[in-house]
């Protein structure tokens, strides 16, 4: 779009004079400088989405700003996962690497990869009388029940890394025992198999691996579906949606949040189907939108009736999800001195071993507060958050890293921003490298 930053510019110098602000009121406003606006309203700066936001909001243009620089799609779609004849390729490294990847059957044999770890996914069990096997099942899923919360729990403390391959190995165990099973607990270690799937998407998203992630959740799907759990099929999309956001396609987002949400799933499902459309519609500058989603979020969740003996779909460390929400989307509604408000209530009631939830959405908190214009406060929440930063090694965290970064760097001679750069350039090398 050549003509992007020319009329962006001439519509923020428009209504920047028509509310009789000079650059400089309105670079105090919006924490951009003199300097940086004057190249934008002049074309010779391309606006970001942040900044046109934030105009926006300062402006009261009621998104008109917004809409002329729309958040571009960053990657190319992902191809939907083929599941057919596969054969499931584990590799553990030396140096704590691992690697995970569905192939043919047929691809596996020109590899010559027989000293691979390998698991082959509809592979009959072996032979063995369904007695035997119905006695010992109903220990195995009280058992893998526990375990799924232990993984959630090291998830939280540890890189994907360390997580995915012992989550691939049980979803393959639960799957070809469930197999050897009566139908008295075959529904059972199937609904339990699709939560480590599901569990293994997430994991592999975190790794900065969508393909992964894609092809885990869709995985999730099929063994839902083979034990009549149809609630999980449209929180695919719920996924789905989530992973087209941080892609930067924003238009599939809408499209798979919304037909989870019209759907016939339980309440948590839609509920956390509204919780991403209303993220969506906060990149797009929608808020009016973006509220009604939050309000339907919270309406829905409240209604939902969990089964305490099954593990929960979505966040499991944040006690009240939508207020949680609300703060991460006003900061993306240009709104970044509400949003800090209303992050830093919320970050304070995540338990203290969730290293991984705080770390996500305390980077967002300090995001907030760098761009609201409370330097200080965002280097504090910053600093203190890199240590976990660097342990669990996350691509969604490291996504909102790199934008603290960047709004820091508008602030380069500020004490805490030089005192901070040194760590902080330090967490995105190590994560880059990973």
């Amino acid at each position: 779009m050549p003509d992007q930053p020319q009329d962006f510019g001439q519509e923020l110098r428009r209504r920047r004079m028509a509310a009789r602000w000079s650059l400089e009121q309105l670079g105090q406003r919006v924490h951009y400088s003199k300097g940086q606006l004057s190249k934008v309203e002049r074309g010779l700066k391309r606006p970001t989405p942040e900044l046109a936001r934030l105009c926006d909001t300062q402006l009261k243009a009621d998104g008109a700003l917004a809409e002329l620089v729309p958040v571009v799609r960053s990657r190319p779609p992902l191809a939907r996962p083929v599941h057919d004849d596969e054969v499931w390729l584990m590799q553990l490294g030396k140096d704590g690497s691992s690697s995970f990847r569905p192939v043919t059957r047929r691809g596996v044999m020109a590899a010559g990869a027989a000293s691979v770890l390998t698991m082959r996914a509809g592979d009959p069990p072996p032979q063995s009388s369904v007695e035997d096997v119905e006695e010992g099942a109903e220990t195995v899923v009280d058992a893998s029940r526990l375990m799924f919360d232990q993984f959630r729990r090291f998830g939280q403390a540890s890189g994907p890394a360390g997580v995915l391959p012992p989550l691939i190995a049980q979803t393959h165990s639960l799957e070809q025992l469930a197999l050897r099973t009566g139908p008295r607990t075959r529904r059972s270690l199937l609904v339990l198999a699709s939560r480590y799937a599901e569990y293994a998407g997430w994991m592999a998203q975190e790794g900065g691996d969508d393909a992964a992630a894609l092809w885990w959740t869709e995985r999730a799907v099929q063994l839902a579906n083979a034990a009549q759990d149809t609630g999980l099929a449209m929180y695919a999309h719920v996924r789905g949606s989530l992973i087209s956001l941080y892609r930067g396609d924003v238009t599939q987002a809408v499209q798979l949040a919304t037909r989870a949400l019209e759907s016939t799933a339980p309440p948590r499902v839609r509920g956390l189907a509204a919780q991403h459309l209303a993220q969506s519609k906060a990149v797009e500058g929608d808020y009016d939108a973006c509220m009604r989603s939050l309000d339907r979020a919270r309406e829905l969740l409240a209604r939902d009736a969990a089964d305490p003996g099954q593990p929960v779909l979505g966040a499991s460390h944040v006690p009240d999800v939508v207020s949680m929400f609300t703060g991460w989307c006003l900061y993306d509604l240009g709104r970044p001195g509400q949003a800090a408000e209303s992050l830093d209530i919320e970050i304070r009631r995540i338990p203290e071993h969730a290293l991984r939830t705080r770390a996500r959405y305390g980077v967002r908190r300090a995001l907030a507060h760098a761009a609201a214009g409370d330097v200080d406060q965002a280097c504090e929440v910053a600093s203190g958050l890199l240590p976990s930063v660097r342990l669990i090694r996350s691509a969604t965290v490291r996504a909102d890293l790199r934008r603290l970064s960047h709004t820091l760097g508008r602030h380069a001679r500020h004490a805490s921003v030089r005192a901070l750069t040194p760590e902080l350039t330090s967490a995105l090398t190590l994560h880059t490298a990973s």
